[in-house]
């Protein structure tokens, strides 16, 4: 289980977790839209650094996006990918995950 479904609000912070892969620990987040949970890892598609400006802040003023704290970029928070920015076009990599039993679980 990543987290509870209720630390995973509508548009609001979303949850950081890692993801063990046989080249280490990755750092992720899960966050709500339209609904729906998304997860991806925590890496933005231009260069591979954190999203987040703060720990677990990663949607735009709008709340219709998720932001690229450094660069700006903008991602279709159901889809991951890039509307604004440097990486137009690209996507963010996601992660299988389900909600069940009050709970958002990775995929694995």
């Amino acid at each position: 289980m990543i987290c509870l479904s209720e630390a995973v609000r509508e548009g609001e912070g979303g949850v950081r977790f890692t993801v063990t892969r046989v080249t280490g620990e990755e750092p992720a987040f899960v966050v709500r839209f339209g609904g729906r949970v998304y997860a991806y890892f925590n890496r933005c598609a231009h260069v591979p650094i954190e999203l987040d400006w703060q720990p677990g802040r990663f949607f735009d003023d709008s709340r219709l996006y998720l932001i690229c704290a450094t660069h700006g970029a903008l991602y279709e928070p159901e889809s991951g990918r890039c509307v604004a920015g440097p990486c137009r076009g690209a996507y963010l990599k996601s992660i299988p995950v389900v909600e069940r039993d009050g709970g958002v679980f990775l995929v694995e």
